[in-house]
């Protein structure tokens, strides 16, 4: 049992479909979301809250903001929660880090979030054109950064992985954010067989050691399988390595497609979660059944 009387997170849970009443959204009323979902397809970006079928999606476009994913929409990953289209990519567009300053300006954004569909295709893993697009931004908004990138592939090829983490993290973005999505135990049934826990570990470490000024990020999703004492440890290395931005939310299965939700988190459980997390060392934690890695980034970035 937690320390408040809740339930343990289980493997044994049967795999559920229904989805429980405080997973239930209404959409945002107003223009705003069009304004948001017309401008992103005008300049012909790509958001993950699209391609991920964020549930929060219509609200952060309510409110005039998008995580911009960059590279293209199709990964050269099949990770088993992933809606994102796997295959082969076209080669990087070299007017979309242009575009997405020009929509991060329309926008009036302060913070900008930045991420990446996985490209093992690239010698550089699109370090270069991750670059290029926080220079963009950076010339024509003045707001603050947090990338939110592949992992390089580091598991395969730590080397050139590393050069790839250092031209971002040599640009200084304000927060530098790598979601380790789940357990040890589960990670490589979730997010593949290219995938390495140790090297998120890493990566953390490499950072820090970099340039200990980043804020440090990462984000689990429950539901997939879990128990609540490979949860913990697993935030207790996350600390170790210096995150201490964390976000905990629902994993939600996009399609049939994907692997199906093990178990449905109450938003107690969050709560209690959110508590202990705090306990091991993080201090600002964003945990529910609806908070994703970029949900109200600016607020989570700006917070003492």
């Amino acid at each position: 049992m937690l320390s408040n009387g809740l339930p343990i997170l289980t493997t044994q849970a049967p795999p559920v479909e229904r989805l429980p009443r405080w997973l239930k959204r209404k959409v945002p009323e107003g223009n705003a979301n069009h304004f948001t979902a017309r401008l992103v397809e005008d300049l012909r970006l790509h958001t993950v809250c699209e391609h991920a079928k964020c549930p929060n999606r219509m609200e952060c476009y309510a409110q005039k903001t998008a995580t911009f994913m960059i590279l293209g929409d199709v990964c050269t990953r099949a990770c088993r929660f992933c809606s994102v289209a796997k295959g082969r990519p076209a080669p990087p567009d070299p007017n979309e880090p242009r575009r997405v300053a020009a929509a991060a300006r329309r926008l009036g954004l302060k913070h900008v979030v930045i991420t990446c569909v996985t490209r093992d295709d690239l010698a550089d893993g699109g370090a270069e054109h991750f670059s290029r697009t926080i220079r963009a931004v950076r010339v024509a908004t003045g707001a603050t950064i947090e990338v939110l990138p592949s992992d390089f592939g580091g598991g395969r090829r730590p080397q050139a992985a590393r050069a790839a983490v250092d031209r971002l993290v040599d640009l200084k973005p304000e927060v530098y954010n790598h979601n380790a999505e789940t357990v040890p135990r589960l990670y490589r049934r979730v997010r593949g067989p290219q995938s390495d826990y140790c090297w998120t570990l890493e990566m953390f470490r490499h950072i820090r050691r970099r340039n200990p000024q980043i804020a440090l990020k990462s984000g689990l999703m429950l539901g997939l399988g879990e128990t609540t004492g490979e949860l913990l440890d697993t935030l207790g290395d996350l600390a170790d390595c210096g995150v201490r931005l964390l976000t905990l939310g629902q994993y939600l299965r996009p399609s049939r497609a994907q692997m199906p939700v093990a178990r449905y988190v109450s938003p107690e459980e969050f709560d209690e979660l959110g508590r202990l997390a705090e306990r091991i060392g993080f201090t600002r934690v964003a945990s529910g059944p609806l908070v994703r890695s970029s949900y109200h980034a600016r607020d989570m970035a700006e917070q003492p």
